[in-house]
């Protein structure tokens, strides 16, 4: 193998160089401790529990899986969690704490493990099998847990396991995340302790109405295949109710339900309980066009409106309100005048500069947000009062936080280096690093951030490295992800390897965030309502040739496009509608049709396709089918359950029925996200191969490499 095609590989076997990286960081309230995880070496899948004592500034080893005798036997319930999350690694992968973060709990192979950190004990506790999602009450006196569709509880000593609550048959789940809450609305959890303990807020989930698909892998005809409720767009959501269950031994098994309109708001967005006051409830309308924050009167179940937002279009959702601040007013981040703003009690705290993204944390003296200015493409910590705003962060790039007491963990990632760096601080003082084991790339992006066009939509360019104008024209290799949010062009390097590895072949790689991405205000947000199909192509075009008016060494002549999910759409879209600007696409588990995709993400933005049927064929690829005159090629994976197989066949098939040659790659077994390291290889030399041919790019571009075993 030469130096350049090694990339592939080593990508795919630290998991694009995020292995051994430090991760899922909790500070206790009093500062004295931070827990983490991370795996022995950037090429160990397998993440253990460590803790990072502030007093000394050292680390030490808490849980090894290795130690733990895991055998990785995931469950179905752990395994739909993990592709929700997008979790690719093994070992721990999720744990939570007691308020003092004094017990630690998690799962393993579907067993429940618990933790003391001061001690060093680690046991396992004889729960039922599969156990999932435990937390500890905030005592720690109990671990409640999820496993087979029931909400239980244990002692912390082993003893009393117990149902708190049943399902009334197979398609009641008691405690989880419904797949539209988990996938769209980043709540990943279905039940809430109360602060003394004493009483557990559980989502009762029943997916009777929800159509059941169906996910086969035809590689083993003879495994049935695996049947789950999907939602889909116009279709019945799972029905999702709350109820207080008693678990204290005075009301052991006591049910009280929480009542509000869910009628005209099913939808439960978040659930906040804290010492502060009463449990919060955010929920939303089908349409998302009206969102409530309801207090719950713990005693009676009933719920107060505290607040209502209403939008034209959608609601956006935002991590990490509503909350209560310690005495008593109300945090949510509302969409106002042009910014994402901070408000308490109604007062604006963060003003038109700032473009809010998350509520980190909120403290008796100040709330922790991470939020952009001027450059959507960085993304920074502040800590903000009633009386003004200090940013925590200091370099250029994208920075997250965690705060308990007087500790805060920074995580800054740039430019200048690939890794994250994770930096301790007490007071706004350094106090210790926790390390990366991670390992280095041979590729250094060389990335050029750039504003295009009217709409300065923010843009990165790489070219290969050591070349110059002079030398010559090169093809052009667009990489969006294109669609709502997810944003491509950000101030850290991590993002770029794969598009350097790709320009190093013998392209000019354009990656481009148009509108709809996160970080330029609520507007902006909201340009691509009802369009999916119009407004992110016709900003990439844009990009592309603003892109080559300023440089003499683009080739429009040679066009591809690559992309996966929404990128995979655009990447089809873009050979479909504008052939005239594009030549060759790489469409990796394209939507094809968004009828086919689930209920919250496609309805916010298309509406209901029984109102709407019109929206959803402007937006089909299947009805575009018979315009292909380029180089297509579909890739997706054969068990994919966020963006079913069905897309990708469907559209071979109106291809084939147009009589529209076309190159289908099935990924038997795979889901929407590759984790085996010889198809991640081999998929990116794949696509190379397919590229360099529909481009007309010599065999002997650098890197010139095959599928490798």
């Amino acid at each position: 193998m030469t130096a350049a095609d090694t990339f592939p590989r080593h990508s795919a076997r630290t998991q694009g160089f995020t292995l051994g990286a430090p991760r899922s960081f909790t500070v206790a309230p009093d500062g004295q401790r931070v827990l983490f995880l991370r795996s022995s070496s950037g090429t160990d899948r397998s993440n253990a529990l460590w803790l990072f004592d502030t007093t000394e500034a050292t680390e030490r080893l808490l849980a090894d899986p290795a130690q733990l005798e895991d055998t990785d036997v995931v469950s179905e319930a752990e395994l739909a969690r993990r592709e929700r999350v997008r979790e690719r690694a093994s070992g721990i992968t999720a744990y939570a704490v007691d308020d003092n973060a004094r017990r630690v709990v998690f799962t393993l192979s579907g067993e429940l493990f618990v933790s003391e950190p001061e001690t060093g004990l680690v046991r396992r506790l004889p729960a039922q099998y599969p156990a999932a999602d435990p937390r500890p009450d905030g005592s720690g006196a109990r671990v409640a847990y999820t496993s087979r569709g029931e909400l239980r509880v244990i002692g912390f000593d082993g003893s009393g396991d117990r149902a708190l609550a049943e399902p009334e048959h197979e398609r009641v789940q008691w405690g989880i995340a419904e797949f539209v809450a988990a996938e769209e609305m980043n709540r990943a959890r279905g039940y809430w302790w109360s602060p003394d303990g004493s009483t557990v807020l559980a989502a009762r989930v029943d997916e009777s109405e929800v159509a059941r698909w169906s996910l086969a892998d035809p590689t083993h005809p003879a495994r049935a295949p695996r049947t789950m409720a999907y939602p889909a767009a116009g279709e019945a959501n799972a029905d999702v109710t709350l109820e207080l269950l008693r678990v204290d031994d005075a009301g052991f098994g006591e049910r009280l339900p929480v009542r509000w309109d869910r009628g005209s708001h099913p939808y439960l967005v978040e659930v906040h309980w804290s010492p502060h006051g009463r449990p919060l409830l955010a929920v939303q309308s089908r349409d998302q066009r009206s969102q409530l924050v309801l207090a719950v009167d713990p005693e009676t179940g009933d719920t107060t409106e505290l607040h209502r937002d209403t939008d034209p279009h959608w609601i956006e959702i935002k991590t990490g309100w509503p909350a209560w601040t310690p005495d008593g007013r109300l945090v949510r981040i509302a969409a106002l005048d042009g910014a994402y703003r901070l408000l308490v009690d109604g007062a604006d705290w963060t003003g038109p500069e700032l473009q809010v993204r998350a509520v980190l944390d909120v403290g008796p003296h100040d709330i922790l947000v991470t939020a952009s200015e001027w450059d959507p493409t960085q993304s920074h910590v502040y800590r903000v009062t009633e009386a003004g705003v200090r940013r925590l962060s200091d370099e250029a790039g994208v920075h997250g936080a965690r705060r308990g007491g007087p500790v805060t963990v920074l995580s800054s990632s740039g430019l200048r280096q690939l890794h994250t760096t994770v930096r301790v601080l007490r007071e706004d003082t350094p106090i210790g690093e926790i390390a990366s084991l991670a390992e280095s790339s041979t590729i250094t992006p060389r990335v050029e951030l750039l504003r295009l066009g009217a709409r300065e939509l923010c843009s990165a360019l790489l070219l290969p490295h050591g070349h110059r104008p002079e030398h010559g024209k090169l093809p052009v290799l667009l990489d969006p992800y294109g669609g709502p949010q997810a944003q491509r062009v950000l101030r850290k390097q991590q993002g770029y390897l794969t598009p350097q590895w790709f320009a190093d072949q013998g392209f000019a790689v354009l990656v481009t965030d148009g509108r709809g991405m996160a970080g330029r205000g609520p507007e902006w947000d909201r340009a691509i309502a009802g369009d999916f199909a119009g407004v992110p192509l016709h900003d990439q075009v844009d990009a592309l040739h603003a892109c080559a008016a300023e440089r003499t060494d683009l080739d429009l002549d040679r066009v591809g496009i690559r992309g996966w999910s929404f990128g995979g759409y655009l990447a089809a879209l873009a050979v479909l509608r504008r052939p005239d600007v594009f030549h060759a696409a790489v469409a990796g588990a394209p939507v094809c049709d968004f009828r086919l995709y689930d209920t919250h993400y496609t309805e916010r933005y298309l509406g209901d396709p029984k109102l709407n049927p019109e929206t959803y064929a402007a937006n089909s690829l299947l009805e575009m089918a018979p315009e292909l005159r380029r180089d297509l090629m579909l890739v997706h994976g054969t068990v994919d359950d966020n963006v079913v197989f069905a897309h990708s066949l469907r559209l071979s098939e109106a291809l084939t029925a147009a009589g529209r040659p076309h190159t289908l790659l099935p990924l038997p077994g795979v889901t929407h996200m590759p984790t085996s390291e010889s198809k991640s290889e081999n998929l990116l030399l794949l696509q190379l191969d397919f590229l360099r041919r529909a481009l007309g790019l010599s065999a002997s571009s650098p890197g010139d490499s095959g599928p490798t075993d």
